[in-house]
């Protein structure tokens, strides 16, 4: 009999914690979006604009969107530029209200790396990156902006062999790519599980590289990580900006942070919290400045969490797009047909440029 009570004073004791971090979710919905805004990733700026890029594998018409004060959806910074691009994901406004976003121009284009000045509405630098320090099967994914050197940190998914991050100096437009093929970049031979399935790539089950990047709010460090990975990595600016480091000699520069799930989306509060995607589980969760993970919030509408946005006081964006459901995966799109963007509370203030 005791024991019966102590069992069941424990199950009293557990279960308000287990509801308050899975089964009431301390999130707003923001927006819930269908197939014609299919979201990738987002940016706040200072400012507190708002910009979003729609994910291709939907084939959305404009790449890049602004979200007006009143909800609407708008191409930015015009229709014409906004439809001229191919496929937009990374997407970045910076401390100084600079929006960045990569422009990936497959069958043998050239990437684009744009910056978009959203003060004075014009252009601010565009970069184009081609072979030697792209391949064919490139995919610029995901950046970090670090204005106190200046400087931009690409994570270039491309295949499973040649995941890399790509440097490049703003002021020069000096291009460089570091640890391509690394142990820190490509994937980890590992399945990724949803809703009790493998997810394929093509006739093959996914491997998907490096992916998830983000800078911590001092631009000392560059936290980055394949997404078929369950470890984290983090390296310090000033050796990726170190151009006599080959790539042995940068790669004993990378230190493991910490273990994470299969993720896409990352970011980093002004405590050095960082706030990471659980694609498998629908899950949104937080690797603390102990670095120990831990799930914040589970929710089918958290279906794979793709990017987040710092804003200030106003806490954190994040984006949800059932990606593992487009025909990035499948030969049909399976998704439900409703995306989100939330807003949550960080541990710490969220900052920008992030």
């Amino acid at each position: 009999m005791r024991l019966r009570l102590v069992i069941a004073l424990l199950i009293l004791i557990v279960s308000p914690l287990s509801l308050r971090v899975f089964a009431e979710p301390n999130f707003d919905v923001l927006f819930e979006l269908d197939e014609t805004v299919p979201p990738a990733n987002i940016a706040v700026t200072p400012e507190g604009r708002t910009f979003l890029s729609t994910h291709q594998a939907y084939g959305a018409n404009y790449k890049l969107l602004e979200i007006t004060q009143d909800g609407e959806f708008a191409p930015y910074p015009n229709k014409a530029f906004s439809e001229s691009m191919f496929s937009v994901l990374g997407t970045v406004a910076d401390k100084e209200g600079v929006l960045w976003f990569l422009d990936t121009r497959w069958d043998y284009h050239s990437g684009r790396v744009i910056g978009w000045d959203t003060k004075t509405e014009t252009l601010f630098k565009m970069f184009h990156i081609t072979k030697p320090y792209i391949g064919e099967n490139y995919i610029l994914n995901d950046l970090a902006v670090d204005r106190t050197h200046n400087a931009i940190y690409i994570s270039d998914t491309a295949d499973a062999k040649t995941s890399a991050l790509i440097v490049i100096d703003i002021d020069t437009g000096y291009i460089r790519r570091v640890l391509s093929g690394s142990t820190y970049t490509i994937p980890e031979d590992k399945n990724i599980v949803i809703d009790g399935k493998v997810l394929p790539m093509g006739e093959e089950n996914a491997r998907i590289g490096v992916n998830p990047i983000t800078i911590d709010h001092n631009d000392e460090w560059v936290y980055f990580a394949p997404m078929t990975s369950e470890s984290l990595y983090r390296v310090k600016t000033e050796d990726l900006l170190n151009d006599t480091l080959n790539d042995a000699r940068l790669a004993s520069k990378v230190e493991f942070f910490a273990r994470k799930p299969f993720s896409d989306g990352i970011t980093i509060d002004t405590a050095g919290n960082i706030y990471v995607s659980d694609i498998t589980k629908s899950t949104l969760g937080i690797i603390n400045n102990k670095r120990q993970y831990q799930p914040l919030f589970k929710d089918e509408r958290l279906a794979w969490v793709e990017g987040f946005a710092n804003a200030g006081d106003k806490g954190i964006l994040a984006t949800a797009n059932q990606l593992h459901r487009s025909k990035a995966f499948n030969k049909s799109s399976t998704s439900t047909n409703k995306f989100y963007i939330i807003r949550f509370t960080p541990k710490a203030n969220a900052g920008f440029g992030r």
